[in-house]
């Protein structure tokens, strides 16, 4: 819309006003979008603090709940010497509880032995019986004696103190035993001391 000017005899452009409102408008939608923007960064930091609490939570969780299981461990293993010990020193007792009778034969065979009118015939049966006790009593537990005359030389078994000839033992076969070897449930404790027969000698195969 033009006016005109009366001292120029010409018209000009009036002012355009409708441009104004538009500014205005512009700057509460910035305002807007500013204050959305604000609301979620809020939301977010809520958020992230939750989430921070709740792993602190879970953190002290499972530190305590570690800090359990050591002492529990602790506590097993405390347990387990305990226990280990207490079977090292009654592990025997059902053994020991076997062999009191032998003990108290042993005493009364002693005490007959020194009476003024021992009878050595007597004293030896006393004794024979005492020893059969005790075998029977260790036999009850898994012990056995590894008595191998006759038998052929094991050196899982025995151990070969030396050899002798023999016309009557076959070579490698066991001619007598020094000492009695023995086994517990299977496992060799102690080997037989055994002679070993060589075969017949040079001297008996030329007479033959």
């Amino acid at each position: 819309m033009k006016e005109t000017d009366p001292s120029l005899g010409e018209t000009t452009p009036s002012p355009d006003r409708s441009t104004a409102p538009s500014s205005a408008t512009g700057s509460s939608e910035s305002q807007a979008a500013a204050s959305g923007q604000a609301d979620g960064a809020l939301e977010e930091i809520a958020r992230l603090e939750g989430e921070l609490a709740a792993a602190k939570k879970d953190a002290t969780e499972h530190y305590e709940r570690h800090l359990r299981a050591v002492a529990d461990l602790e506590n097993f293993r405390k347990r387990t010497v305990r226990e280990k010990d207490e079977l090292r020193q009654f592990a025997a007792a059902r053994v020991l509880e076997d062999l009191i009778p032998v003990l108290d034969n042993l005493g009364l065979g002693l005490a007959a032995a020194k009476a003024p009118n021992a009878d050595v015939k007597t004293l030896v049966g006393g004794v024979e019986m005492v020893l059969n006790q005790a075998k029977s009593a260790l036999a009850q537990h898994g012990l056995k004696d590894i008595n191998p005359a006759g038998q052929t030389f094991d050196p899982n078994l025995h151990e070969s103190i030396s050899a002798q000839p023999s016309a009557s033992v076959p070579e490698g076969s066991v001619l007598s035993v020094v000492r009695t070897g023995y086994s517990l449930n299977g496992r060799v404790l102690r080997p037989a001391s055994v002679v070993v027969s060589s075969g017949p000698s040079s001297t008996s195969e030329a007479s033959a």
